[in-house]
């Protein structure tokens, strides 16, 4: 039977618990104020008995030492910040877990930030972060593409790395080779032979998205094919439907298309019911290779053929380079761009690829 503490420890004068403090664990301890921040702070040494009273005496007001007010005198908190988009989002989801993961095993905290999508406040959250007086910003958000200010807000504050471009401001960039995503998705469709190849891309002027795009152009131009214009493009938002729309407007224009590259996995599912629903069967009569490999990609029907990225990867390579930064160490002089991997499966046509079972 687990008895309750028969001490619930510190409480303000309106009766409620408090968190206790130093002069609690000196009271209970029976010792002096300057010893136990002695101790607690790893200033120094006690003798063997003083220091058991002390951790005894810890223990049993609950005490939580004050990162905060540790960082004023050692001029850091061990915390660093993380400004994310859409918490919903999954692949961002698995990078903001991989950076979290490696600070955690770095012995460093995290604080995370999500920068509310209409207001697209990407300002904002650096000023929540940095009044946590955080040691370090990790940015994951692409609302900072579009910041103008940004750039400026930033200058000699803080350490910082980011997944996208920050205007005004050279920071370690650390993200995917998204050209080569765009060259190996076509050239696998072109390997197929197909030559009417209709594109589902992301957000018109995102850089993700300009780079999936100058690669695929890319490989139609090595293929000896034109450079498919505007009119085999069909802008999407990044969802599920986003991309069932925008097939749509796509099979519309182009009825005798035989193929599809779209620019993430999401919107893919939603082309592949659109598809389904104008009589089109994946990959009878259209092929579909998607991008990302999220995690749906490989249990839908058809299993989706897709560019994979490597987030969690991302995840953990930022956030290492983030603290060597808040350690002192010089930023590297180019962005880190790791490769990507072309997943063969159902719906391009190809057999599928043995995996590693969930």
């Amino acid at each position: 039977m687990v008895m309750a503490p028969t001490d619930p420890g510190p409480r303000s004068s309106d009766g409620t618990r408090r968190y206790a403090s130093i002069k609690d664990v000196a009271s209970r301890a029976g010792v002096s104020y300057q010893t136990v921040s002695k101790v607690l702070n790893g200033g120094g040494s006690v003798a063997p008995a003083t220091l058991e009273r002390i951790q005894r005496a810890a223990d049993e007001v609950g005490y939580v030492p004050n990162v905060l007010a540790r960082g004023l005198v050692t001029h850091g908190t061990r915390t660093l910040g993380v400004i994310a988009a859409d918490p919903s989002d999954h692949v961002l989801g698995r990078f903001v877990v991989a950076a979290q993961t490696e600070a955690r095993r770095l012995g460093w905290a995290t604080v995370v930030a999500n920068v509310d999508a209409a207001a697209s406040d990407v300002a904002g959250c650096v000023e929540v972060l940095s009044e946590r007086r955080v040691d370090g910003i990790l940015m994951a958000a692409p609302q900072a593409e579009g910041d103008a200010d940004l750039g400026t807000r930033l200058r000699g504050r803080l350490p910082v790395v980011s997944l996208h471009h920050i205007q005004g401001l050279r920071v370690p960039l650390i993200g995917s080779d998204h050209v080569q995503t765009g060259t190996l998705a076509v050239e696998h469709l072109i390997e197929h032979g197909h030559r009417a190849i209709g594109v589902v891309t992301g957000t018109t002027g995102r850089r993700v998205t300009l780079a999936r795009l100058g690669g695929g152009a890319q490989a139609l131009r090595d293929a000896g094919l034109e450079d498919r214009n505007g009119d085999w493009l069909q802008e999407g938002d990044w969802t599920i439907g986003g991309g069932y729309a925008a097939t749509l407007r796509l099979l519309d224009r182009h009825p005798e298309l035989t193929a599809l590259f779209i620019h993430n996995d999401y919107m893919a599912i939603g082309a592949v019911r659109a598809l389904y629903e104008r009589g089109r069967r994946v990959p009878g009569d259209v092929a579909v290779v998607g991008c990302d490999d999220a995690p749906p990609a490989r249990y839908s029907v058809p299993a989706l053929s897709t560019v994979r990225v490597p987030f969690e990867d991302t995840g953990r390579i930022a956030m290492a380079q983030l603290v060597a930064l808040v350690d002192g160490e010089p930023a590297p002089k180019r962005s880190t761009l790791l490769p990507v991997v072309l997943v063969r499966r159902e719906s391009c046509g190809c057999e599928p690829e043995p995996e590693e079972t969930a």
